[in-house]
């Protein structure tokens, strides 16, 4: 499935959760792109990164044991 973009939107139309991660005015207006998210895990392994040397090389970590935690903890001071 491709994405979805709505252009020209404006943020008051948007739902709430939405407008506050935004913090722009009401009458603001945006372009949404929606799409569909894929899970990494599912991505099979190719002969291709298979034969990678830094293919995994993170894998024994304790802790990034939770990926999209520890990037959401490495991420925050930003927000």
């Amino acid at each position: 499935m491709g994405a979805v973009i709505i252009e020209h939107v404006k943020v008051g139309d948007l739902p709430e959760a939405w407008r506050e991660r935004l913090a722009k005015p009401s009458d603001a207006r945006v372009t949404v792109c929606i799409e569909e998210e894929t899970d990494a895990r599912d991505t099979p392994v190719t002969q291709e990164t298979a034969d990678d040397p830094l293919f995994g090389m993170w894998r024994d970590r304790e802790d990034m044991a939770d990926i999209e935690g520890y990037a959401r903890k490495l991420r925050a001071p930003r927000f």
